[in-house]
């Protein structure tokens, strides 16, 4: 077994191989300079769900439902996220942070590779940028607009996961029309 620790709030794959094999097999987490794997919450629980990793802290294994409420602990927005992000990778996408595009995720194609290498010309593009929202949230016409002007800057289509009281995931196109 894989064995992920916690820090802070990310997950560390410190072992060299087993950090490229979930990388560059799973496209999970993001390679550091220093070679360890930095996964986020959503991605070791989805690992940890799926029997890949295991998660320590101080040499004691969480359970699915230790780290969940941890990872509730430290992030009130958890449990939405991780209902979006695991609906996602369920049906094939590859998923990203989206944190520098004021989402939650942005996601890739099924069955593209989102590391080649080359000019940019030749890289995979996100498809979507996704937010993921309880379906009791409220927001300002100003916010969402916010949210598709960003998504439409790289390209790629705004989509708000709205997780509703029993965990499932309905997905809403929002984009802007020129009158």
């Amino acid at each position: 077994m894989i064995e992920g620790s916690l820090v802070d709030s990310q997950v560390k794959v410190w072992d060299e191989e087993d950090a490229r094999k979930i990388h560059d097999e799973k496209y999970y987490g993001k390679i550091l300079d220093s070679g360890e794997l930095q996964l986020s919450l959503s991605e070791a629980l989805h690992l940890v769900e799926r029997d890949e990793i295991e998660v320590v802290e101080e040499e004691k294994a969480f359970t699915r439902e230790e780290l969940f409420e941890r990872c509730v602990s430290m992030d009130d927005e958890f449990p939405q996220k991780f209902s979006v992000y695991s609906d996602l990778r369920e049906r094939g996408y590859i998923v990203k942070s989206g944190f520098k595009f004021g989402a939650h995720f942005r996601v890739y194609p099924r069955g593209v590779n989102p590391y080649v290498d080359g000019p940019k010309d030749n890289k995979q593009h996100t498809q979507w940028v996704v937010h993921a929202v309880q379906e009791d949230k409220t927001m300002s016409f100003q916010e969402m607009s916010r949210a598709v002007r960003l998504a439409n800057n790289i390209r790629a289509t705004m989509l708000w996961g709205v997780v509703d009281s029993e965990n499932g995931v309905t997905y809403y196109e929002v984009d802007h029309v020129n009158p």
